[in-house]
């Protein structure tokens, strides 16, 4: 009998053990069933360079790395698109979003919603003006405008400039502008440089650069120098001298370092590209939107003012490329081959 009882009693705690020890399980699993998935954002306004698709890989790669899932919407400079596709992504759960937006002045509406439904953004690469936004990350743009002039300058210091800006609709051709008046105003007001074009581009576009130098040079007009804002509407720009045989005779400047770029550079019709190291932009951008995902309180260096707020913002420095440097820098960074842009592998 007394046997008997012992061996109820192990029993009755065996069974315990068992009972408690699933409930711990149950508990844990609840926990985790509650956890929200890290669900991020990524709604890009612009597709039409071909960097954009380089951030979006890389940005991908990174968040993913960290344990995030993102979810990519395209709406090439489709500015109603775009506000939907946001709306979209609020609704799929996303606590961050990071956005190239197509248009500046535009999607305040659509940022006031995901503000009143928790959700962060982060402007990349370009500003998002008049709007409660929680970060923005870029390279210095001005610094950009002021390496573009100063490639020209290198090469032709007077005479009649060309400046063939960004479009009206991205602040970045702001800040270009002003980097590039930065260096060249002085020369405007002492009379080395006439400044004989200073024109906008519609949404970067290479044919509207190309205009914008064709209809000058119809009318006659003479030309020493471009400063082009970005490779696109330095193509187009190109295009319009090399109709004439002045391709390789006039400077060019560019950004973005793009591959077609760095063949104009190496056969000498484009003087220059600023190389703006896109993974480190990328990279930067995912671990921030991870970060801030997470709930984790981030101190930017640096602020701007988009005319509603002082937003916290991150800015990288560019590079200046020209034939000189390509191997050291795009090169090496493994940006571009050697073999793509001479054409041969490097011995």
């Amino acid at each position: 009998m007394k046997k008997l009882v012992i061996l109820f009693v192990l029993l009755g705690l065996v069974l315990a053990c068992i009972y408690f020890l699933n409930q711990k399980i149950v508990k844990r699993q609840l926990a985790l069933d509650e956890k929200k998935p890290l669900v991020i954002g990524f709604s890009m306004g612009t597709t039409r360079e071909e960097r954009w698709f380089v951030d979006r890989d890389l940005f991908v790669e990174k968040a993913q790395a960290l344990g995030a899932t993102v979810i990519v919407s395209l709406s090439d400079y489709d500015v109603e698109k775009q506000i939907s596709q946001i709306e979209n992504l609020i609704s799929q759960g996303a606590g961050v979003i990071v956005i190239i937006p197509s248009d500046s002045e535009k999607l305040a509406s659509v940022i006031e919603k995901a503000k009143q439904a928790g959700v962060k953004i982060i402007a990349y690469d370009r500003l998002i003006k008049n709007s409660d936004i929680n970060l923005y990350i870029s390279f210095n743009n001005v610094k950009v405008g002021e390496l573009q002039a100063e490639s020209v300058l290198a090469v032709v210091n007077k005479g009649n400039f060309a400046y063939i800006g960004g479009s009206p609709t991205d602040n970045n051709s702001s800040l270009l502008k002003e980097g590039t008046m930065n260096v060249i105003d002085q020369s405007i007001k002492n009379g080395d440089i006439n400044l004989v074009v200073d024109a906008f581009t519609e949404d970067w576009r290479p044919e509207v650069a190309y205009k914008t130098i064709n209809d000058y040079l119809d009318s006659g007009g003479k030309l020493d120098a471009v400063i082009a804002a970005n490779d696109g509407t330095a193509s187009g720009v190109i295009q319009a001298l090399k109709e004439r045989g002045l391709a390789g005779r006039i400077p060019v400047s560019g950004q973005d370092a793009e591959l077609s770029a760095m063949k104009r550079i190496n056969d000498g019709t484009q003087t220059s590209t600023i190389y703006k190291p896109i993974i480190v932009l990328a990279y930067r951008a995912a671990s921030l939107a991870v970060a801030m995902a997470l709930g984790q309180e981030l101190v930017a260096p640096d602020s701007i003012d988009n005319g509603k707020i002082q937003v916290p913002a991150y800015f990288l420095e560019p590079i200046a490329v020209d034939k000189t440097n390509m191997v050291t820098t795009v090169i090496k960074d493994g940006f571009h081959s050697y073999e793509d842009i001479y054409g041969s592998v490097k011995k």
